[in-house]
C-alpha cells in the first residue's frame, strides 16, 4: 500500500524535472540575439519583406522593409541558419538580423530578399 502512495510522488518529481529542464533551454534559446553593437548599414531590400520575431516564415511579424528602403544588418551581416523558405526567387535557410530604418524594430529577415545576400 505504501508503494502505491510513492509511485505518484516519484512520477509527479520526474515530470517537474523535466519542466525545469525544458525552461532552462528555453531561456538559453532566447538569451542568444545576435550582437547589434555592430551593424552593416545601407543595405537595400530586393523586395518587401517582413521583419519576424522568429528565424521561421510563420513566425509573427514586427514589422515590414519595403523594396528599395535602406536598413541595417546587426552582427555585421553574420547568416544564421533557421527554416527553409523560398522566397524572393530563390530558396533557402539563411536569415540575418536587422531591420529597416523607417522602424525601429529589429528582427530576422530571409537573406534571401536583401541585396547583402
Amino acid at each position: 500500500m505504501k508503494f502505491r502512495l510513492l509511485a505518484p510522488a516519484v512520477a509527479f518529481s520526474a515530470v517537474a524535472l523535466v519542466g525545469t529542464t525544458l525552461a532552462t533551454g528555453g531561456t538559453a534559446v532566447a538569451a542568444s540575439k545576435p550582437d547589434c553593437s555592430r551593424v552593416i548599414t545601407n543595405v537595400p531590400a530586393k523586395q518587401t519583406v517582413k521583419v519576424r520575431t522568429h528565424k521561421k516564415v510563420g513566425a509573427t511579424a514586427v514589422g515590414q522593409w519595403n523594396k528599395g528602403k535602406k536598413g541595417g544588418l546587426c552582427n555585421d551581416g553574420k547568416f544564421y541558419k533557421g527554416e527553409k523558405y523560398k522566397l524572393c526567387g530563390k530558396t533557402s535557410n539563411k536569415w540575418l538580423y536587422g531591420g529597416p530604418y523607417s522602424s525601429n524594430k529589429r528582427g530576422w529577415i530571409p537573406a534571401a530578399c536583401l541585396k547583402w545576400s
